[in-house]
C-alpha cells in the first residue's frame, strides 16, 4: 500500500529590502517576543536594585552590620536644631525661700525706701577697657549673669542700713552651672585688669575706680568677691581740691568714695548675687553674713525641690 505524501508547508513569503538597505528585518513576531521576554528580567532586577537600598538604609538594626564606609552626618537647618537643654529651676517659692531678710542682718536693717542716689551719681559711668566698663554695667543694673530672659533672677530682695547708710540688694538666679563658673571665673581676672582704672560719667566728670579681691567664707560650690571703690580722680599737681562733694541730688558724698561689695556663689546651678554699697565704712558682717545665710537656705531649697519632684 503506497502512502500518500505528507503535505509540506508553504514557504514563508520573503520579505524584500528596499534599496539602499543592508540590515535584515526582523522575522514577524520576533518584537513582541523580545518584550515578553525582557520585562520580567527588568522587574527582577529593579527589586534587586530596592531590595539592596533598603538594606543600605537599615544598616544598623538588630542582626545587621552597618556600611562598610563612613556615612555623612545629614546636613540640618539651624532652625531644627535641638537647643542646649537649660537645667530645672527652683520654682518661685522655692527661690524666694533662699531670701535673706533684714532680720538675719541685724536691727539697723530694715526693708528698703528706694534706691540709693549715689548709683546714679557714681556708678552710671562708663570706662575704655571692655572689662571694666563692664564691671561698671554690673555695678549699675546688678545683672551679673546677663540681661536675656533664661538669666532673669528667680527672685531679689533689697535692704537698707539707715544708721550707715548702706544698701544691700540680693538675688537669685537659675542658670546652667558651667555659664555660672564662666561668670565667676569672669569676676576673678577683675582685680589684675582693671585694678585701677578711670571712669567717666555724662557729665564728662572723671572717677578714679579700684578693685580688688574680697574674702569670702566657705559657701556653696564656688563663689567671688570684689570691692570696687569709685572716687573722685587725685588733683593733679598745683591743682585746687575739688569742692562739689555734693551730687546734684543733693546728698553728701563725704570725700567723694563709694565702696561696693559685689559676690557671687555657685549651688549647683543656681547662683546668689549680691551688691553691698555705702559711701561710709563698708560693713563687713552683713557681705559675710549674707553670704554665709544665703548659701544654706538655697541648698536646703534645691534639696525640697529635688524630694518634691
Amino acid at each position: 500500500m503506497q502512502h500518500a505524501p505528507a503535505a509540506r508547508p508553504s514557504p514563508a513569503p520573503v520579505r524584500r529590502l528596499p534599496p539602499g538597505t543592508t540590515t535584515r528585518p526582523l522575522p514577524a513576531g520576533a518584537t513582541a517576543s523580545h518584550h515578553a521576554a525582557t520585562g520580567p528580567l527588568l522587574a527582577a532586577a529593579l527589586a534587586a536594585v530596592l531590595a539592596l537600598t533598603a538594606s543600605a538604609c537599615v544598616g544598623g538594626g538588630r542582626g545587621t552590620e552597618g556600611p562598610v564606609g563612613p556615612v555623612p552626618p545629614t546636613a540640618q537647618s539651624p532652625a531644627v536644631l535641638p537647643s542646649a537643654e537649660l537645667p530645672p529651676v527652683l520654682t518661685r517659692g522655692q527661690a524666694r525661700a533662699a531670701l535673706v531678710g533684714a532680720d538675719d542682718l541685724g536691727e539697723a536693717w530694715e526693708p528698703t525706701r528706694g534706691a540709693a542716689t549715689w548709683r546714679d551719681e557714681l556708678l552710671k559711668a562708663t570706662a575704655e577697657r571692655p572689662d571694666c566698663r563692664r564691671l561698671l554695667d554690673v555695678l549699675y543694673t546688678e545683672e551679673l549673669f546677663g540681661t536675656g530672659a533664661a538669666t532673669a533672677p528667680r527672685a531679689t530682695a533689697a535692704l537698707d542700713d539707715v544708721d550707715g547708710g548702706a544698701q544691700l540688694h540680693y538675688r537669685v538666679t537659675s542658670y546652667r552651672a558651667a555659664d555660672l563658673d564662666r561668670t565667676l571665673a569672669w569676676l576673678g581676672t577683675l582685680p589684675d585688669t582693671c585694678g585701677r582704672f578711670e571712669a567717666r560719667d555724662a557729665h564728662g566728670a572723671t572717677r578714679d575706680v579700684r578693685v580688688a579681691d574680697l574674702t569670702l567664707p566657705e559657701a556653696g560650690d564656688d563663689r567671688r568677691g570684689l570691692r570696687v571703690t569709685v572716687g573722685d580722680p587725685a588733683p593733679d599737681a598745683g591743682e585746687e581740691p575739688r569742692a562739689d562733694t555734693r551730687t546734684d541730688t543733693g546728698t553728701d558724698t563725704g570725700d567723694g568714695v563709694l565702696t561696693v561689695d559685689l559676690v557671687a556663689v555657685r549651688v549647683g546651678d543656681d547662683a546668689i548675687s549680691l551688691t553691698n554699697g555705702t559711701l561710709d565704712t563698708p560693713a563687713d558682717a552683713a557681705t559675710r553674713t549674707s553670704v554665709e545665710v544665703g548659701a544654706d537656705r538655697l541648698t536646703e531649697a534645691r534639696r525640697q525641690g529635688r524630694a518634691q519632684v
